[in-house]
């Protein structure tokens, strides 16, 4: 049985595989793609919806326990990259 983790951004439960993990890095907000980085994660669903209203609402500084704002650069390269493969663009 897989375990159950809460979306950031949504706020409901869904299977770990369903999510990904999200880690900081010193400040920078980086996918943990095998979910298996050491420390505090925030689990996320692949979309833009969620990911949108997290960095809206700040969540992930309070999910991974952050204090000062998130370097969120690299994590939006990663989602902005990883819709184009969602929707079969390039």
């Amino acid at each position: 049985m897989d375990a159950v983790r809460t979306c950031v951004g949504c706020r409901t439960r869904a299977p770990r595989t369903a999510l990904i993990r999200v880690v900081s890095r010193g400040l920078e907000l980086v996918i943990d793609e095998r979910k298996a980085a050491p420390g505090r994660g925030a689990w996320l669903h692949p979309t833009r919806e969620c990911a949108d209203n997290a960095l809206r609402r700040r969540a992930f500084g309070r999910a991974l326990r952050v204090s000062g704002p998130l370097d969120t650069q690299t994590f939006e390269e990663w989602l902005n990259g990883y819709g184009n493969k969602v929707n079969g663009s390039k």
